[in-house]
């Protein structure tokens, strides 16, 4: 299709620019401050707990990025300027793979936009109900972008939609809050079209570039709507040209989904949040092996073969090589091993962030031989890829299930209650008493006046 026809750019950036914070829904605002609320407890257990974490924060230092500034970091209990914060949330945010989800772009939304628009929120001394509509913006783009893309493409490509896509989503909602006119959105994504960036080979060898790119990302996005701030000139038709995003990160861009119901369909609604800190690729095979496992009274040792089908996206993150798969030997493995999941579920009855103290045990590798993955082609072609079928042998009986929807996705979207439940588990153990606090700010962050001062330590 010629870029004529279809100008995702100028159509995004007027979207991006002009919709207006009464323009938002209340329920679309509502669930942008649910997600955003879900990413904090994320970065706050991250900031203390993540194995890449002294490692950024040492790069800060020795790069003289440490400062202190107007910007909160959630978690480390003090201020940086605003690209370190939104750098530092993003990374944080995405560190656990415990953050949110939106099925049809493959991406996770909140964690480069969230970061991003709280920093600039910070900078411009915007309210909370400002903050939530930025959100929104940003996340209507990033999402639209990866469902462009479309992710199965994207992936052969080798990239990482959260880390591409998700750098203009951080550009749309920091450029909101910073004012831009549609003009100049379109530059801010045309500077971002220069730097998105992030790449899967990072499932080689469970290196740490996953979290660090989608920090990137956040960082990136902000940066691109500063320097159009301040006037700068950057490329036309940054997503549908010649050379565009759209056309270079992927075989198979169909350009009509990037603005199809835009401003309609609020793609925020269709967010799922993640009940376990895995790729959600696992999720749906997890929700059905502990039903199976409650259902039947199973014992890890009953188990003798387990056969988990996946999408296709599923197999290239979760399920391929087969071998390295069944040894997951650091977090970020764990993260991406279907194997892994499934012997954690099995044996615990649960998988949350404590239980990868189990990596590497010989109970779990023993498991994890038991567990077979493959393409099931029945899962391709549906209205989005996280489900799973499964086949599980044990004393001497077949049980099969077929999971169409893992958990926590819009319409099984966890209320109030469970989101508390979740945040607390999370935060409790780096904050203790202040975990309570911190979500009663969160709570109230819509009717806050100034995002600098909510969060301004007593």
């Amino acid at each position: 299709m010629p870029p004529s026809e279809t100008p995702v750019t100028a159509t995004l950036a007027a979207f991006a620019a002009g919709t207006a914070t009464e323009g938002v829904p209340p329920q679309v605002s509502e669930r942008a401050l649910a997600l955003a609320s879900d990413l904090v407890g994320s970065i706050v257990r991250a900031a203390g707990e993540a194995e890449s974490t002294p490692a950024v924060l040492a790069m800060l230092r020795r790069m003289g990025l440490d400062s202190d500034g107007p910007c909160t970091v959630f978690g480390l209990n003090r201020r940086y300027g605003a690209a370190a914060a939104a750098l530092l949330n993003g990374t944080l945010g995405h560190s656990l793979d415990f953050d949110d989800t939106h099925a049809d772009s493959s991406l996770h939304p909140s964690a480069p936009v969230v970061p991003a628009a709280f920093a600039a929120a910070e900078l411009t001394d915007a309210s909370g109900a400002e903050l939530l509509a930025a959100i929104v913006v940003g996340f209507e783009v990033a999402c639209r972008l990866g469902m462009a893309l479309d992710p199965t493409a994207h992936y052969a490509r080798g990239f990482h939609p959260t880390a591409t896509a998700g750098t203009f989503g951080a550009a749309a909602a920091a450029g909101r809050l910073f004012g831009l006119n549609a003009a100049q959105m379109e530059s801010a994504f045309g500077v971002a079209a220069s730097q998105a960036s992030g790449s899967l080979q990072f499932l080689e060898n469970g290196a740490w570039n996953k979290r660090y790119q989608v920090g990137e990302a956040a960082m990136k996005g902000l940066m691109a709507a500063s320097l159009a701030a301040e006037g700068f000139h950057g490329a036309s038709q940054a997503l549908e040209g010649r050379h565009g995003f759209l056309r270079g990160y992927s075989d198979g861009a169909d350009l009509s989904r990037a603005v199809a119901g835009l401003g309609e369909t609020w793609e925020t609604l269709r967010i799922g949040v993640k009940p376990y800190p895995a790729c959600r690729y696992t999720h749906a095979a997890v929700d059905g092996l502990l039903t199976l496992r409650a259902r039947h009274n199973l014992a890890a040792a009953d188990v003798t073969r387990i056969s988990v089908g996946l999408h296709r996206n599923g197999m290239a993150l979760v399920g391929d090589p087969a071998a390295a798969k069944r040894r997951a030997r650091s977090i970020v493995d764990g993260q991406f091993s279907m194997p892994f999941a499934a012997a954690i579920a099995l044996t615990r009855g649960r998988f949350g962030w404590d239980d990868y103290d189990l990596l590497g045990r010989p109970e779990i590798d023993a498991l994890c031989d038991r567990v077979e993955t493959f393409r099931d082609e029945s899962l391709e072609g549906l209205s989005h890829p996280f489900g799973a079928t499964l086949a599980v042998e044990a004393c001497g009986e077949r049980l099969s299930l077929r999971i169409p929807d893992p958990s926590g996705e819009p319409d099984t979207f966890p209320d109030a209650a469970a989101r508390a439940a979740k945040f607390d588990a999370l935060a409790s153990p780096v904050l203790n008493a202040g975990s309570a606090a911190l979500q009663a700010r969160l709570a109230a962050l819509a009717g806050a006046p100034s995002v600098r001062a909510h969060f301004a330590r007593p």
